[in-house]
């Protein structure tokens, strides 16, 4: 079973004054709600031929399209190897079989501890606080996972919170999913409250991709929210490519990081994208200029349908290996790689 994407917000309610400012979705979830969904018209906004929509509709299966303008306005118009696109646009390779490349790369269904609670790591919990994302990316290792059968619904989640509750050796929620800062300002604010209020845990992690794909999600509220909290916050975005990280980006992550919170940047080393040594310090500097620091940079997850996205371990090390040549240790990120029944991320040098 495929995870799908949110589903757009509802219209517009016809009253006005007041009660409508009340009912009416926010500027970031009007931009979710009018994101591409039709390999055709993406294409078309990018002048690239026909023939690039229709292999892109026949290799979607049952993981579609979703891409918000704003993202898409930073491709490169009428280049189809431009990096940003080739994160989003289904590819004919996706529906080649490869040997390894499997729906739970990382066997997840495994750890799930209670509905919506993952327990990969000592001392921490990795909840599932929504099923959707504001953007397909091809690459995504739950691409397939089955977010309704593990618990990512309402009861779910207070499930999870319950189940970290009753768990002392928990220091570290991390919020996660599908992307967590998909739920709206009074939800979000809701649950950080109830985690705030279990007295083992002091740090609270949340991993969204929003504010790069879709920086109007760092709202007023959400940057109360995390200013409010006694938990110490990290946030960690994910962008894979310098030209990700516009104006819009970076204006939302100097907002969350006067909160404060702590910005760091997780990437995938992506075949095509930015598996050159140019790519790689273009990304880690633009990433230092906006106040977030580079953390990870993972070796793809063999995720089925992404085969053709892999860098070599051999080249992932010679890329690595010049980033520490020539940046700041601070710029450099951990080139990392996640295993089945680990107990942490393994370092690769």
């Amino acid at each position: 079973m495929q995870s799908l994407p949110v589903a757009p917000s509802p219209p517009l309610p016809p009253e006005t004054g007041p009660a409508a400012a009340r009912h009416a979705p926010a500027t970031w979830q009007r931009e979710l709600a009018a994101a591409i969904r039709d390999p055709a018209e993406l294409c078309a906004l990018l002048a690239l031929d026909a023939d690039s929509a229709a292999t892109a509709r026949a290799a979607m299966g049952g993981f579609p399209l979703l891409v918000p303008r704003g993202f898409a306005a930073r491709m490169r118009p009428g280049d189809p190897r431009d990096p940003l696109l080739l994160q989003v646009l289904p590819a004919a390779a996706e529906q080649i079989p490869a040997a390894g490349f499997t729906a739970d790369p990382l066997d997840e269904a495994a750890t799930l501890a209670a509905p919506g609670l993952l327990r990969k790591y000592p001392g921490r919990g990795l909840l599932l606080a929504a099923g959707g994302c504001a953007v397909n990316c091809r690459y995504c290792f739950r691409r397939e996972f089955p977010y309704a059968e593990n618990g990512v619904t309402q009861a779910g989640l207070a499930a999870a919170v319950e189940a970290v509750a009753g768990d002392e050796t928990l220091t570290e929620v991390i919020l996660s999913g599908g992307d967590p800062l998909l739920l709206d300002d009074a939800r979000l604010a809701d649950l950080v409250g109830r985690l705030e209020a279990i007295p083992h845990l002091r740090r609270l992690r949340i991993h969204s991709r929003l504010p790069v794909v879709l920086p109007a999600r760092v709202t007023d509220a959400l940057v109360a929210t995390l200013a409010a909290t006694r938990l110490t916050t990290v946030v960690v975005i994910h962008a894979n490519h310098a030209q990700e990280l516009d104006a819009t980006v970076e204006h939302a992550t100097r907002r969350m990081a006067a909160a404060p919170a702590l910005l760091l940047n997780q990437a995938v080393l992506l075949a095509g994208v930015n598996d050159s040594l140019a790519a790689q310090r273009a990304l880690a500097e633009r990433l230092v200029e906006i106040g977030v620091m580079p953390y990870y940079l993972h070796l793809l997850d063999r995720v089925a349908g992404a085969a053709h996205f892999e860098v070599a371990a051999e080249r992932a090390i010679a890329l690595h290996r010049g980033l520490r040549e020539s940046l700041p240790g601070y710029a450099v990120p951990r080139l990392v790689r996640a295993r089945p029944g680990a107990r942490a991320k393994e370092w690769i040098q």
